[in-house]
């Protein structure tokens, strides 16, 4: 195959695939900025052995060859990726003092940019619940060649034996391992609904008063959103909080700002509601202040990740500023 017959046919066959093979990498890595650096390395692969591409797999199945492999070799110089949840039990005093850590944190990613959007139907449940916070989580205290049978065999559907012939080992091994993998997920598939985002009266008249509550700084309307045993969490601080009570002075004794400095801007990450936070500054003008991720069960609130990084607002394309009106 020359180079021209390379340069023209690879774009057109493999583009089609960049936004599953982000999301493959993505579960993989728990980092979005990773998980874009492994694509563009998965396609530089790709372009190169081109040539010796015989079609006897479709190209969606051999770029993802190459993406695992190209995962698998970046996570032997990297760690897991937690959320504070993650990292021990929930913390007995909403007032302590908050402590930050600088681990590499777990991530959100923007439903668009995972195919998690609605934009294929036939697909849209299953990336979506593939994508969820809770489910990317326990992922990232897998070790990553057990992550990725588990990726290959449950996600995207691979027989034992194409994982065992990618993986360089037996049938038995890949079925040994997607079961202690599937063994470690169970308890986290069974803690959280898979709603990937309100499709009831009732969920979108919760999500309305969420907005509200939080915009008005009202502690007791928020105390109402949880569930009895939901889960308050925000990297990079290292504590995390669980209880609608705890979770209510935690945010009247931390959040910095007076009822009506805050407005919330509803987005999609992870196949669920969210929204990106905004606090008026001393000059009037609204920024980022922290993008939450939103667990939902029943009419209630179950689970929020809080992400205080905020060049995440500018990676996402979200607004630098909004308006208070």
């Amino acid at each position: 195959m020359t180079d021209t017959q390379v340069s023209e046919d690879f774009p057109r066959l493999a583009d089609p695939f960049r936004r599953e093979l982000l999301a493959h990498c993505y579960r993989m890595l728990g980092s979005v900025h990773d998980a874009e650096d492994l694509v563009q390395e998965t396609y530089l692969r790709a372009w190169r052995a081109y040539d010796k591409f015989e079609g006897r797999s479709s190209m969606r199945t051999w770029l993802h060859r190459i993406a695992t492999n190209t995962c698998l070799d970046a996570l032997e110089s990297r760690g897991k990726r937690p959320l504070p949840t993650g990292l021990g039990a929930p913390s007995a005093d909403p007032a302590e003092d908050l402590e930050q850590s600088e681990v590499p944190w777990l991530e959100p990613v923007p439903d668009a940019m995972v195919g998690a959007d609605g934009a294929d139907p036939a697909a849209i449940v299953t990336s979506r619940e593939s994508v969820r916070l809770a489910f990317i989580a326990v992922l990232q205290h897998l070790p990553p060649r057990q992550r990725a049978v588990l990726l290959l065999r449950d996600v995207l559907k691979w027989r034992a034996a194409e994982v065992a012939e990618l993986m360089n080992t037996s049938t038995a091994s890949v079925n040994s391992a997607l079961q202690r993998a599937r063994a470690q997920l169970g308890s986290a598939r069974a803690t959280e609904e898979g709603v990937a985002e309100p499709v009831t009266a009732e969920q979108r008249a919760l999500l309305e008063r969420y907005v509200t509550a939080f915009q008005d700084k009202d502690i007791q309307a928020i105390v109402e959103l949880f569930t009895q045993d939901a889960v308050w969490e925000m990297p990079p601080f290292t504590s995390w909080y669980q209880g609608p009570e705890d979770i209510g002075r935690l945010i009247s004794t931390w959040c910095p700002v007076a009822p009506g400095d805050l407005r919330l801007l509803p987005t999609a990450m992870n196949g669920q509601p969210a929204f990106a936070t905004y606090a008026r500054g001393e000059d009037g003008v609204f920024r980022p202040f922290n993008l939450m991720v939103l667990a939902l069960a029943g009419a209630r609130v179950s689970h929020v990740v809080a992400f205080f990084e905020l060049s995440l607002f500018e990676r996402f394309g979200l607004p630098g500023t909004v308006r208070g009106d």
